[in-house]
């Protein structure tokens, strides 16, 4: 049964009854047509929210591995093999102790990241990468598609219960990654499970594509709140044709009406990037400027006459700026918490150490995604593994035709 027929079969047969199968099934669903490929196991691992470690989906249908034959239930990121395919966003092949062949896959919806696809084979060479690539894609399209409507997969990601902001936030904004030939855009925000203020948004619409983040005031539920409705309202009237002024200003009526005396302030950058022309357009309502950095070195803040912030209500005029973009120019959009983020010693972790991290990390060609990553995770450290403000980064890449920062947005 095995050979290219057995492989089509088995894909056809996965794309046919994966879309009724729930994501607890998922496991299941894909065991029972592994034989017709040549392939003995295939273990999927997904993500937790903050990317440190990676846990076992179970198969409700198998019979519990005993000793050696059970895997382990979850992955270290940053030290093991499976996470290394997915720092890196490549397949690693080995053999086990018995000499069975093993592939680690990456698995992603685009360019995000959901987690590897471990594959063990009892005669590896009758297993090709081109059929353990074809199945992870299957399998990563099935968890995209099921995790919105699944409370298994939020239980499985978690490590700790999160608040309503959180929960209401994480629902709200997009994928933390997305790549294409031009641009990607990949966002990082902590701490995941207690997030008051900070949320971030992008979008595509033909050759623009839509930036922006805000900080609302405080760190509880009022501020979620006030988050939420900033970001909504900007979309509702992005989609509506408002130009950047107009959807600022549309944002801060809406607070003042929505949430009244209690209105919490909000400091936002909402910008326009044309992929054609390389031309970012954009407002600052009083946040920190965006970094712009450019040929492996940082060139400067994009500062912009402010505006007030969202919410205040003092009817103060909006100022649009412009800057010409080159290809490889990275922008950087950040709330303060990442740069006042301090150790125990009282030190922030500051703005050049920011950029720094960045530059450094790029040239050592890592994924964007992943640099960011290995950032929140050299913040937590400085804080001592805990952050008393949100800190949120939106990293804008734009490749053009001569990036000078090699994007891995593909398996290599």
């Amino acid at each position: 049964m095995n050979g290219p027929r057995g492989v089509d079969r088995m894909l056809v047969s996965l794309l046919d009854l994966g879309g009724q199968a729930t994501l607890e099934r998922l496991p299941s669903l894909v065991g029972q047509h592994l034989p017709a490929a040549g392939i003995r196991a295939c273990l999927i691992y997904l993500a937790d929210l903050q990317q440190t470690r990676m846990r076992l989906l179970p198969d409700l249908d198998a019979p519990v591995p005993e000793g050696n034959d059970k895997p382990p239930e979850e992955l270290r990121i940053d030290s093991t093999y499976g996470g290394r395919a997915f720092q890196e966003a490549r397949i690693l092949r080995h053999r086990d102790e018995n000499g069975r062949g093993c592939w680690w896959v990456p698995l992603r919806n685009g360019a995000e990241r959901l987690g590897v696809l471990h594959v063990l084979a009892d005669r590896p060479d009758d297993v090709d990468e081109q059929l353990v690539r074809a199945l992870a894609a299957m399998v990563a399209l099935f968890v995209a598609s099921k995790r919105a409507f699944s409370d298994a997969y939020p239980r499985l990601v978690r490590s700790r219960p999160m608040n309503v902001a959180a929960e209401m936030l994480w629902h709200l904004m997009p994928p933390l990654t997305f790549a294409n030939a031009e641009v990607t855009v990949a966002g990082v925000l902590e701490p995941a499970y207690e997030i008051g203020g900070d949320a971030f948004d992008y979008a595509l619409a033909d050759d623009i594509v839509h930036l922006a983040i805000f900080d609302a005031m405080g760190h509880d539920l009022a501020a979620g709140l006030a988050a939420n409705l900033a970001l909504a309202t900007s979309r509702s009237l992005r989609r509506r044709g408002a130009d950047l002024a107009a959807n600022s200003e549309g944002i801060e009526s809406l607070l003042l009406k929505e949430l009244g005396e209690s209105c919490r302030f909000v400091t936002a950058v909402m910008a326009d990037f044309d992929l054609r022309t390389g031309v970012l357009t954009w407002v600052n309502r009083g946040h920190p400027p965006p970094i712009l950095i450019r040929g492996g070195r940082w060139i400067a803040a994009l500062d912009c006459p402010p505006a007030p912030p969202l919410g205040l209500g003092l009817d103060q005029p909006v100022t649009v700026c412009r800057e010409q973009l080159e290809p490889g120019d990275r922008l950087l959009l950040y709330t303060d918490g990442i740069i006042e983020a301090g150790s125990h010693q009282g030190k922030e972790f500051g703005v050049a150490r920011f950029v720094d991290f960045i530059l450094r990390h790029c040239a050592a060609r890592l994924p964007v995604p992943e640099t960011l990553r290995r950032l929140i995770k050299d913040v937590l450290d400085h804080h001592d593994g805990r952050l008393h403000d949100d800190a949120t980064v939106l990293l804008t890449e734009w490749h053009g035709r001569t990036g000078t920062c090699e994007v891995k947005s593909g398996l290599s």
